[in-house]
């Protein structure tokens, strides 16, 4: 904020310039990046919309973790997994694969235990 400015002045100025700012009520936010995921935990998030485009300021706790690998799911590996499952549904068979992180064994077994 600025020093000595009514907030309430300060919103019925922004709003004459066609800036329209909203409150968010979010829980976390996560910024994924190449190399770690950056987590803003008990967020402050406002929405602000200026000249057509839309923006967000985000306060918080953060915290850095590194990223996950990826693990790159082919269509062989699915193929393998519905002919030893049974299972017909390939979205199904590709989130089992994600799940496990491409591990073909834990995704039949997820598949397959009842």
């Amino acid at each position: 904020m600025m020093p000595n400015v009514d907030p309430r002045a300060l919103k019925e100025m922004m709003a004459k310039m066609g800036i329209k700012t909203s409150e968010i009520d979010a829980q976390k936010v996560t910024i994924h990046c190449a190399d770690k995921d950056i987590v803003i935990s008990s967020p402050q998030v406002t929405r602000i919309e200026a000249q057509g485009a839309v923006s967000f300021q985000v306060a918080g706790n953060v915290e850095e973790k590194l990223a996950l690998a990826v693990t790159e799911i082919t269509d062989e590996d699915i193929k393998f997994v519905m002919d030893k499952t049974g299972v017909t549904d390939q979205d199904r068979v590709r989130t089992a694969l994600r799940a496990s992180n491409g591990d073909i064994a834990a995704a039949i077994l997820a598949l397959t235990e009842r």
